[in-house]
């Protein structure tokens, strides 16, 4: 069987009384820093959208043209250029400070605006009869890092368009880092084009975000550089209880970690020079949580005792008086 026949490879359950209740069949990839296939699951020749988890390489034109230096971009706001936010307070602030400092503001923004996740945020916004703004927007940190390059190139507003010129410039980065010609792009639910590759196109991006010193040429070290804030400022990628955020600071900063909608997750592991792409076909989180996480502790990134990992995977699935109802486990002859 060639790799493009290979079928999605069963590999997370849920037991409940004893009896499977469901299962979650997906693909997976581990790369060298070289784009070469080092363990693969399922079909690493199936085609995806990514989603938010290509945010780094959305971001990689507004480092690598000179842009972030030219306007004095902070490793935090390169973080946040890569995020999937909880509209927590400080990514409010963030996204506004950062507009604002620029000249532009809320308006500027083509993400739209939608309730934020953090339930503190969405309970002041309550009490104050306030209704979320595009700031609250998750992507509203890599739609500041577009504003500033579409300033920096001096292109039109609506640059969510997928025939904008910034648009091509991160079409061409995609295709360079995932050595692939995208098979085609969707609409985000940020309203930016996202380009198809396959799970071994993006896994192979990753690795060469993995295998990225920052001692090469202008790519090598906007990769580097990105890889690096992202896993200093996790909160600012993710937020407070998010999977990106706790996994991040579970391993001390040494990974970077990126989830995007429909169960697709990566990861960029610098010091073992791998790069991870993970994609769950019903698109169940739950399952591209425990499957990211499981693919860290085989690489020896991450403690499986480490309660962070422990909350993604085989966890003890709870109702609400407290009771046990059952697992959340890999399937048998996954790993």
């Amino acid at each position: 069987m060639t790799t493009a026949n290979r079928p999605a490879q069963r590999m997370v359950e849920t037991w409940r009384g004893g009896l499977l209740e469901s299962f979650h069949a997906g693909h997976a990839v581990i790369c060298d820093e070289k784009g070469e296939i080092v363990e693969a699951w399922g079909n690493p020749d199936e085609v995806i959208f990514p989603r938010s988890s290509c945010k780094m390489i959305q971001a990689l034109p507004l480092v690598e043209s000179g842009c972030a230096d030219a306007v004095g971009l902070t490793e935090a706001q390169l973080a946040f250029a890569c995020a999937s936010h909880k509209g927590q307070a400080l990514h409010v602030k963030m996204a506004s400070s950062w507009l604002e400092g620029l000249g532009m503001g809320e308006a500027d923004l083509r993400c739209g605006a939608h309730e934020p996740g953090d339930k503190i945020e969405r309970d002041r916004l309550i009490r104050a009869d306030e209704s979320p703004c595009q700031y609250h927007n998750n992507c509203s940190g890599k739609h500041s890092g577009f504003l500033t390059m579409n300033r920096h190139i001096k292109g039109g507003p609506e640059y969510v368009e997928h025939d904008h010129p910034l648009q091509r410039m991160v079409k061409q980065a995609f295709e360079e880092t995932t050595g692939e010609t995208s098979a085609g792009w969707g609409i985000d639910g940020c309203s930016a084009p996202n380009f198809a590759t396959s799970v071994h196109g993006l896994a192979r991006a990753m690795g060469r975000f993995a295998g990225a010193t920052g001692g090469g040429d202008r790519r090598n070290r906007a990769m580097h550089r990105l890889t690096r804030a992202m896993a200093a400022y996790p909160e600012l990628v993710s937020g407070d209880t998010a999977i990106d955020t706790e996994l991040m600071r579970a391993m001390d900063g040494k990974v970077a970690l990126k989830g995007g909608a429909e169960a697709v997750h990566v990861a960029i592991l610098p010091e073992l020079k791998r790069g991870i792409a993970v994609k769950i076909v019903d698109g169940g989180a739950r399952a591209s949580d425990a499957v990211i996480t499981a693919l860290l502790i085989r690489l020896g990134a991450l403690d499986a005792e480490h309660p962070y990992a422990k909350k993604r995977l085989n966890a003890v699935q709870k109702n609400w008086r407290g009771f046990e109802t059952g697992t959340l486990q890999l399937a048998p002859g996954f790993l």
